[in-house]
Order: C-alpha cells, then sequence, then structure tokens
C-alpha cells in the first residue's frame, strides 16, 4: 500500500478595488470593487513527528498576510496587476505561497458575491 496523500486548505478575505484598462466593455473600464475570497491548497503525504501536511496556522498567517496586503486597495497599482483579472490574482498568490509551501497544489480566487471563480492548479 502507497502512503495516504493529503490536502489541506485555508481561506481569507479581502476587499479590493479595480479596473481593467483593456477590458472589452465600458463597465470592466470603470474603477468598481468587489469582496474576494483566496483559497490555498497543499498537497503531500503526512511528515513529522505532528503527522500533518504542513502546518494549517503557517498556511492561514500567510494567506492573511497576503490577503491584506491587498485589502482595501487599488489592486492595478501592485505590480503584476496592472490588469488584474482573477488568473492573474491567481497567480499573485501562487507566486508569494510556492516558496514557504513547497506542495502548494491549487490556488482559488473567487468573488462569491457575483458567483465568479478562478483556479489555476500546480
Amino acid at each position: 500500500m502507497t502512503d495516504p496523500v493529503f490536502e489541506i486548505t485555508k481561506a481569507a478575505n479581502f476587499d479590493a478595488a479595480h479596473r481593467l484598462p483593456l477590458g472589452p466593455r465600458g463597465e470592466y473600464q470603470r474603477m468598481h470593487g468587489h469582496s474576494f475570497q483566496v483559497e490555498a491548497t497543499v498537497k503531500g503525504p503526512m511528515t513529522g513527528p505532528v503527522g500533518w501536511v504542513a502546518d494549517l496556522g503557517d498556511l492561514d498567517a500567510a494567506l492573511k498576510t497576503l490577503a491584506h496586503e491587498l485589502d482595501h486597495g487599488l489592486l492595478n497599482e501592485r505590480p503584476g496587476l496592472e490588469s488584474p483579472t482573477l488568473e492573474r490574482l491567481c497567480l499573485h498568490f501562487a507566486e508569494a505561497l510556492k516558496t514557504q509551501f513547497p506542495g502548494l497544489c491549487r490556488v482559488t480566487v473567487s468573488r462569491p458575491t457575483v458567483h465568479e471563480r478562478c483556479t489555476l492548479e500546480l
């Protein structure tokens, strides 16, 4: 029997404004805001004496720190988010988390109030 592989996930929320300067419709180009949720999933076997994939507290803290950096800001002002699509937000979080969490396998960014989500599989 092979060792079981697990996935652990944490989520954080933030509110931010943005505009899509190259958006195909006028409403995308106008400044507007959303409530966002980001989820990060780390995959792997149980390790160490504790028997976990990764410390959920560390994942929670890292994710909340990143979300806090974007909270109540203008996403377009962040390097790499000049056109802040959900896809680019997924990449933003993945790039920031992958060094600390090498088992990072999925990042999902959603706008729950408008029922939209994007998932990046790593």
